[in-house]
């Protein structure tokens, strides 16, 4: 049975979804407003729950040419630069959930999944052509795209961002929020670094009213560092991407013991982003109504403070493939496959979402909260860290 999906955005969201659906049986037309297909920004970690999806893809070969894959995540005061906790990665984290923990650059990323679409004889990439509104039936969902007609499809996927122009015609529920928090992101090459600044882990550094992450990128090659802090910039600020001021990050962290401010002192060309959110999802109707769906930061844009941005926006697309294949059943309809879609996801990702919150009040916490932080760090360590309800995988 012929099926036609429609996807606006051509991120890792929506090359993710454009993947899935193809996968499923489904023709696909995927409507990006740039020119060219980009990925801005810098690392992303992958737990071995979104791993799991992309290697049963096929994926595996192409994200080990590309990939780091460290062997632990230590956690360390800012402070002091005591460490705090660790977690093993590598082989114990492989075997204990059936898939590694990476961490790769956006852009590497973003070009594996575009390559794996390309591939697939049946999905249409148009560039340069944003998704401007769509309208649906009971029979069919159309998009205006640019001046001419309208394209009709069987389902509509909003994978557009946290600024996603499919929400505001779905839902029409506002704009997302500003967090009050500023991420400062920069890639260095590790080479350029002095030895004892060089790493193979993941480093989280802890302090008040700030956080700081470090891995490694490019099969180790590069170090990505991601300094998030507290504090406002003008209202025009709110696109995603500007040059940063590094005299304002060395303000915010000057606090911060020695051995991180080597770190941050190390890294040239910083990039500030104003980071943006909504709150957890409060049903199955905030994922999908009708032939209309979103996927990723569109649905449940949250804070990066779970690493599981990019993953939760793979595991969408995986179940959404799921739901698509069921839908060229003639039995079952398109909006019912959908629903079944929201209702399979949106508990898992509101969890989410709502653990991101907590886990950026206990990273950016001072005072009494601070010193009870660090206890239970130190006396739980790797029992904190672990977290088998997400890397596990699956259902909410």
């Amino acid at each position: 049975m012929f099926r036609q999906a429609l996807i606006a955005g051509g991120g890792i969201g929506g090359l993710a979804a454009a993947l899935a659906a193809s996968r499923a049986g489904w023709d696909v037309r995927l409507f990006e407003r740039a020119s060219a297909f980009s990925e801005v920004g810098a690392g992303v970690q992958l737990g071995p729950n979104v791993v799991k999806v992309l290697h049963g893809w096929g994926l595996a070969d192409a994200l080990q040419a590309v990939a780091a894959f460290p062997e632990r995540l230590q956690v360390r005061s800012a402070v002091s630069g005591q460490l705090l906790g660790e977690l093993p990665l590598g082989d114990t984290m492989a075997q204990r959930y059936g898939a590694p923990y990476l961490t790769i650059h956006r852009a590497d990323l973003h070009g594996v999944l575009l390559h794996a679409v390309q591939q697939q004889a049946d999905v249409k990439l148009h560039l340069s052509r944003p998704l401007q509104s769509f309208t649906q039936t009971a029979q069919a969902v159309t998009v205006q795209a640019d001046d001419g007609p309208g394209i009709e499809g069987d389902a509509l996927i909003g994978a557009d961002g946290v600024w996603s122009t499919v929400r505001q015609e779905l839902l029409g529920d506002g704009l997302p929020r500003r967090t009050g928090h500023l991420a400062y992101r920069a890639l260095v090459r590790q080479s350029d670094l002095p030895e004892a600044l060089r790493s193979r882990q993941v480093t989280a550094w802890l302090g008040p009213r700030m956080h700081v992450v470090q891995y490694p990128v490019r099969g180790g090659e590069w170090l990505n560092v991601v300094a998030i802090v507290q504090g406002e910039v003008a209202a025009e600020a709110d696109l995603w991407d500007h040059s940063a001021n590094a005299a304002d990050l060395a303000a915010a962290t000057s606090g911060c013991c020695a051995a991180l401010r080597e770190v941050l002192e190390a890294v040239e060309g910083w990039r500030l982003w104003v980071l943006h959110d909504r709150a957890p999802m409060q049903g199955a109707h905030q994922h999908a109504v009708g032939r209309v769906a979103l996927l990723g930061d569109a649905a449940h844009p949250m804070r990066p403070y779970l690493a599981q941005g990019a993953g939760m926006a793979i595991e969408d697309a995986a179940e959404l493939g799921r739901a698509l294949a069921q839908a060229l059943d003639p039995a079952l309809d398109v909006p019912t496959m959908l629903q079944r879609y929201a209702l399979n996801r949106w508990q898992r990702n509101a969890r989410v979402q709502a653990r991101a919150l907590r886990n950026g009040q206990v990273f950016h916490a001072d005072g009494v909260v601070r010193w009870g932080r660090d206890l239970a760090m130190k006396v739980l360590g790797e029992k904190l860290l672990d977290m088998p309800w997400l890397y596990a995988g699956g259902g909410s």
